[in-house]
């Protein structure tokens, strides 16, 4: 089963339909109504994105990495979810001189599972992963971010700084995580 953690993103209900449509046995509960010690019950997790910074928020989903990391299970972050997988694992995020809202296209820098190419993908952030640290590496990049899509070490434990519930691109890369 796939837990997927709302962090309050105005996009989760895009993710829950996608779920829904694919016959994705899921539970979508919000952060602060998950309990750390019931994360062994999930196969995968994703990680919404968000809408406000939250102390307790951030601590869950760090904790919810560890754990993943910890018993090598899949995890998909999507925006916030990808920024808090890269400060979890040493890495940094800045604040962007404007914000990124809107259609934007990526190129896939490194071979993988979920992607490749050039992907169509919907931008809405004001925050971007800055470094990698040690344990991270960039799997694709646009003109606006260097960090589109990252994974941990050679895991199934990836991040990606657009929406892709939002574009058809981008549902089908959800699609290949699912499938992990």
């Amino acid at each position: 089963m796939l837990l997927l953690v709302d962090n309050g993103s105005i996009f989760t209900k895009k993710i829950v339909e996608f779920l829904n449509l694919t016959k994705t046995d899921h539970i979508a509960l919000p952060f602060d109504k998950i309990n750390p010690n019931e994360l062994n019950k999930f196969d995968s997790i994703i990680l919404s994105g968000r809408r406000h910074n939250d102390q307790s928020m951030n601590a869950l989903n760090s904790k919810i990495i560890n754990h993943c990391i910890a018993q090598k299970k899949p995890i998909l972050g999507i925006c916030y979810g990808a920024e808090i997988l890269a400060l979890t694992v040493g890495g940094t995020i800045r604040k962007m001189s404007s914000i990124q809202k809107g259609p934007g296209t990526i190129q896939i820098t490194q071979q993988n599972p979920l992607c490749s190419g050039i992907m169509q993908v919907y931008q809405s952030h004001s925050y971007e992963i800055s470094t990698l640290g040690k344990s991270l590496t960039q799997l694709a990049s646009s003109d606006s971010c260097k960090y589109e899509i990252i994974q941990y070490k050679d895991t199934k434990i990836y991040g990606t700084q657009f929406h892709p519930e939002m574009t058809q691109n981008g549902l089908f890369l959800i699609e290949k995580f699912i499938k992990l």
